[in-house]
């Protein structure tokens, strides 16, 4: 069977991802979420993972483990988009930071590379994916392209985390994005 290096931005979203791609490959699954805050959140949404690929049995890599917040490479690479609307600029740099630090491990593993991100109703799959194939074409690596949201992707994973009793947040991850949700309610 073959491997890949699955980005994982959180356990519910790579519940039915995994369930789809694990007929045709065997997932190392890497966590490289650098804007997840605050503190508690990246270590609850970490712990969470954790325990989760260790209940089906799937290998995982963590690549970002000390939560650096504003002094972050993150950061710095997204800081100019601060004020970007949700989905916007600040999200692509994001994706763009997040997966070449993704499909630097995968080359140095030997191993193609994805993400759980298009899973989410709430991100572009096509924006996403295009991001992936330029990363992989600059590092010379194989990015598997897809839409994990679609034929009810997103709803199984509803359905799963419910099932393995998983913590869900309700932002993707970062100030803004959490903000955005604050001014929402």
């Amino acid at each position: 069977m073959n491997h890949l290096l699955l980005h994982a931005c959180c356990a519910p979203c790579l519940t039915s991802v995994n369930e789809r791609i694990s007929a045709e490959f065997k997932p190392v699954i890497f966590w490289f979420n650098p804007n997840i805050e605050p503190k508690e959140e990246h270590e609850r949404r970490l712990e969470t993972l954790k325990n989760f690929t260790e209940s089906i049995g799937a290998e995982l890599i963590v690549g970002t483990t000390k939560y650096e917040n504003d002094n972050s490479e993150w950061f710095e690479y997204t800081k100019e988009y601060t004020d970007a609307s949700e989905g916007g600029r600040r999200c692509q740099r994001c994706i763009e930071f997040r997966m070449k630090k993704t499909a630097e491990r995968a080359k140095a593993l030997g191993l193609i590379f994805t993400t759980t991100l298009s899973v989410s109703p709430h991100k572009n799959s096509d924006l996403i994916n295009k991001i992936g194939e330029d990363i992989g074409g600059e590092l010379d690596i194989i990015f598997l392209p897809a839409n994990f949201k679609k034929e009810n992707g997103y709803l199984r994973s509803i359905v799963l985390s419910k099932k393995f009793n998983l913590y869900r947040q309700n932002y993707c991850g970062c100030r803004y994005s959490k903000e955005r949700v604050k001014s929402r309610e």
